[in-house]
């Protein structure tokens, strides 16, 4: 072992002690039963659908047992540090509303970035090195290659440790010759180094057994960087300590960690928080089904869900509903206000299917009034469909009023035709007269209503010469009826299948009034007709009927 003087030499002289920081970040006087959690981000790539669920229930957890919920950026890792990872964090727990309690800019157990914490891990780390709970290892690359390809010719769990920790028990003096040449070398921890098992209790799987660590694993980065990192482990024993957190919740791909983990917190001291593995989510794929991918999936990215305009309660619910299945099944506000209970998620991944969301996303617009809608297109567009702002502000009563076509408090069923933000051009941009892309009476959607292209300039002319913007709907259909009379159609489809003959127009009032919807709509599918054209406006309805009457 290392005398304490050498090891000494090798930190800043003005390094502070474990009890600076044990006085620094005190034990929190919080309630009884009060959970400190914390969502640790690396900002190595996009956020991931999966973290945001992890965070969301990270946050409800604290908040119901009057605790608090931290975000600690865990950027040790700076190589694969992305540019603008960071802004996407905020970008996407500030649109889906989950602020962390305490993080960069609040909270009295910063800096809560871990490259910020550099003097806080080099004490723990000389601590373990004095105490001979860590030690000093100059194994080059070109040996740890060398170690891995014998382990694996002789079929040899993989790993540094043993007989295969080449620093582990070496002679001081050999140790004091390699600093003295200028040797870079890292910190590994000793581990205990002999084959066992760790048991362990989980908050949603209750008692588990894991192969216990035996790796002597590093701790602390070369010593030929100018800064020293921990590595992601040692930072996490550290950090949960003197953040004072008591529950760890994270996916289940950590399970495996834990076992070193508890050793970490038992060299150091420190009691180890408690553990909850949330399963990943997942998606369904022919024969099965697999975890949402980076790679493969969009809709694994949070992007994906702000791009596409979900509103965040409606993606929130569904996210509830999959952590805790009963929240599923009550009304969205509800389910925003109930807890989410570790003991109720499940240990098998549940599936994300989009369907699904976009359904519970119309039926969350549908019950929004027409402003608040307007209000959040709008949002949206700002960052997604900027040349759809302009429109919209321009027209602020034409949109209401079309938003407010068989919608509202009165309407038993009101439309569901409203999905997501970026759905707003497909379902309601044929209002805007910028946005509408008249039909050409040769075109395939005039073709395929089997109406001759003269008839059908005919039809719209004489429908715009006597054109009366009545209020009554029966009344003002009934100029569409009477005038399909007028030009050859029938007046129910029955009539024309048992007599064609009789029917010059090749039609029956069904396809009259499609020549109406195409002109004013673009499609042969819409919103009620009459509510469409008062919505428009008599100048609008005229001009567009007149555009195919030519």
């Amino acid at each position: 072992m290392l005398d304490r003087a050498v090891i000494d030499a090798l930190f800043p002289a003005d390094l502070p002690e474990p009890a600076h920081w044990e006085q620094r970040y005190p034990v929190r006087q919080l309630p009884q039963h009060a959970e400190v959690t914390r969502f640790g981000p690396s900002p190595t790539g996009f956020v991931h659908i999966g973290g945001l669920y992890v965070a969301m229930i990270d946050r409800d957890v604290a908040h119901r047992s009057g605790g608090s919920y931290v975000l600690r950026v865990e950027d040790t890792d700076q190589a694969r540090e992305v540019a603008g990872a960071a802004a996407q964090f905020d970008n996407a727990f500030n649109y889906f509303g989950l602020p962390a309690d305490e993080h960069d800019e609040s909270g009295d157990y910063g800096p809560y970035h871990q490259s910020r914490r550099e003097q806080i891990y080099l004490t723990y780390a000389r601590e373990l090195l004095r105490e001979g709970k860590a030690y000093l290892c100059f194994a080059t690359p070109e040996e740890l290659a060398d170690i891995r390809a014998r382990q694996d010719a002789t079929k040899m769990p993989p790993g540094y440790y043993a007989g295969w920790a080449l620093w582990r028990d070496r002679d001081p003096a050999e140790v004091r010759a390699k600093l003295d040449e200028g040797a870079p070398y890292v910190v590994r921890f000793r581990s205990p180094g002999v084959e066992a098992r760790a048991r362990f209790r989980d908050e949603i799987r209750g008692e588990l057994e894991h192969e216990d660590n035996r790796n002597d694993v590093v701790i602390l980065k070369s010593s030929a960087n100018e800064v020293r990192l921990p590595t992601y482990h040692f930072a996490h024993a550290v950090d949960d300590h003197l953040m004072r957190t008591t529950l760890v919740i994270r996916g289940e791909e950590w399970i495996s960690s834990v076992p070193l983990h508890l050793q970490l917190f038992a060299a150091l001291g420190f009691p180890a928080p408690r553990y909850a593995h949330i399963a990943p989510l997942m998606k369904q794929i022919p024969g099965g089904k697999r975890k949402l991918s980076k790679r493969k999936d969009s809709e694994a990215s949070v992007d994906f869900y702000i791009e596409q305009g979900f509103p965040a309660e409606a993606v929130l619910y569904y996210l509830r509903g999959l952590a805790n299945g009963r929240l599923a099944e009550v009304p969205l506000a509800e389910a925003l206000d109930s807890p989410i209970r570790l003991t109720e998620c499940g240990v098998a991944g549940p599936l994300v299917d989009l369907v699904k969301l976009e359904d519970i996303s119309a039926d969350h617009i549908a019950t929004l009034s027409g402003q608040q809608i307007l209000d959040a297109v709008r949002t949206w567009a700002a960052d997604h469909d900027p040349e759809l702002v302009p429109v919209l502000d321009a027209r602020r009563d034409l949109a209401l009023a079309a938003l407010a076509v068989e919608r509202g408090a009165d309407v038993p069923n009101p439309r569901k035709d409203l999905r997501k933000w970026s759905g707003f051009r497909e379902a309601y941009g044929f209002f805007f007269p910028e946005l509408f892309t008249p039909q050409d009476v040769t075109g395939e959607q005039f073709t395929q209503l089997g109406v001759a292209p003269d008839l059908v300039r005919a039809f719209a002319a004489d429908f715009a010469e006597a054109y009366q913007p009545l209020e009554d709907s029966g009344e003002w259909f009934n100029q569409i009826r009477e005038l399909a009379t007028k030009h050859g159609f029938a007046a129910k489809p029955k009539d024309l299948k048992q007599n064609p003959e009789a029917y010059p127009a090749g039609g029956s009032i069904r396809e009259a009034s499609q020549i109406i919807r195409l002109a004013l709509t673009g499609a042969t599918r819409s919103p009620d007709l009459h509510a469409v054209a008062t919505a428009l406006g008599t100048d609008e309805v005229l001009r567009r009927v007149r555009a195919v009457a030519g």
